[in-house]
């Protein structure tokens, strides 16, 4: 198997990289540092002697965009499994915020995330194999900004599209994580301390069950017992009390 994965040059992205090179899968490895990327190519393949290939982009922009995108639509060394993880965080509440880095944030959230699927899934409903991974969030249970709206959208173009995919061999889940512990909190301005000890989790566990749920055909993961239990409570509260509560809940949660 091969896999393509967006945003791995750290956290969650590189994790999965990792995970699925010791389960011996060869790996594309998409961010836009391209030293880090290098560097985990060459520790994957001295590892676990998989091959990586290193593909440099910024998905908020269109041209570097389609370089992915063409790489996903090649039947040369074709792609079994894409992990849209590349994530985009800000804190800052809407009617403050710079609009640039809003629309920046929906190209990679939203945008990037629908056209790299779309370039995926022909050839693999035609080889009636293979599967999409995207990082979502629990974010996306409750009315908390552009961040949030984006995560809801991704759950529900997932679901949308697992249904679209049955009895093609193709698959889709989204993965819907807490508050894990990577560098995407900090480059976002969140303080570890602001939030419980109890609500953060480990990425390795993180990845672990987002690949034990899609080799279940699972459509939706939310890791730990913990995440379960809230989700439920968060999908379940009538919107009108999140309104009330007016928590302001803008920033990014994974």
């Amino acid at each position: 198997m091969r896999v393509l994965i967006t945003g791995a040059s750290s956290g969650i992205g590189r994790e999965f990289a990792l995970q699925y090179a010791a389960a011996g899968h060869d790996l594309v490895l998409v961010a836009r540092n391209v030293e880090r990327l290098h560097a985990l190519a060459a520790d994957v393949h001295s590892q676990f002697g998989v091959d990586a290939q290193v593909l440099a982009a910024d998905l908020s922009n269109r041209a570097q965009l389609t370089i992915v995108e063409e790489r996903l639509r090649s039947d040369s060394a074709p792609i079994d499994l894409l992990v849209n993880n590349a994530g985009f965080g800000t804190t800052t509440s809407f009617g403050t915020a710079d609009l640039h880095r809003e629309q920046e944030m929906l190209e990679v959230l939203v945008v990037a995330v629908m056209r790299l699927t779309a370039a995926a899934l022909p050839n693999m409903i035609k080889r009636r194999s293979g599967g999409v991974i995207v990082v979502s969030s629990v974010a996306g249970w409750m009315p908390g900004g552009t961040y949030s709206a984006a995560k809801a959208w991704a759950t529900t173009f997932v679901e949308s599209i697992a249904g679209e995919l049955r009895k093609t061999g193709v698959s889709a889940m989204a993965l819907c994580p807490g508050f894990t512990v990577t560098e995407f909190h900090e480059r976002a301005g969140i303080e570890r301390e602001a939030v419980p000890r109890f609500l953060w989790l480990d990425v390795r566990d993180v990845v672990a069950s987002a690949i034990r749920d899609y080799s279940r055909g699972k459509v939706v993961c939310t890791p730990s017992l913990r995440y379960k239990a809230l989700g439920l409570f968060m999908r379940t509260l009538p919107r009108w009390i999140w309104r009330a509560l007016n928590v302001g809940l803008s920033g990014p949660r994974r």
